[in-house]
């Protein structure tokens, strides 16, 4: 169960970074609005640095959770406390900051909000609790 609750989570993870790596260089998604924004405008522009430092990020986020479920290297107490950290950061991440981002925020009314209560804060709860259970198990 762990190793393929790690699969799992660690291919998220890589696709995400992946992903981020594509933005970095230009790429784009249309349809997709992954930025909040307030008055039909993005809220921020990452740099390309930023945003391969959060692809950088993503991609270690998945080593882990290989590494916590055994898939490589043998799970331990350093494993454990990384993935439990990461759980925080992605459970953080759903709760939201109060204002653009998460279940608590409080503008509503974009297609950012809408993706992010359909999509993104979901996908942050599973990863948070798969990180947590994989965190958890080895204490």
């Amino acid at each position: 169960m762990e190793k393929l609750l790690g699969l799992i989570t660690g291919s998220i993870l890589f696709f995400l970074s992946a992903l981020h790596v594509f933005w970095a260089f230009g790429g784009k998604l249309e349809s997709v609005t992954v930025i909040p924004e307030t008055n039909g405008k993005p809220t921020f522009v990452p740099s390309r640095g930023l945003t391969l430092l959060v692809a950088l990020a993503l991609f270690g986020f998945g080593t882990v959770a290989l590494w916590s479920s055994g898939n490589i290297f043998y799970p331990n107490k350093t494993s454990s406390i990384f993935s439990l950290l990461i759980s925080f950061i992605f459970l953080g991440r759903a709760i939201g900051d109060f204002r653009l981002v998460g279940y608590f925020k409080k503008i509503k009314n974009t297609k950012f909000a809408k993706y992010d209560y359909l999509l993104y804060s979901p996908v942050c709860i599973l990863l948070g609790t798969s990180y947590f259970y994989l965190g958890w198990r080895s204490f």
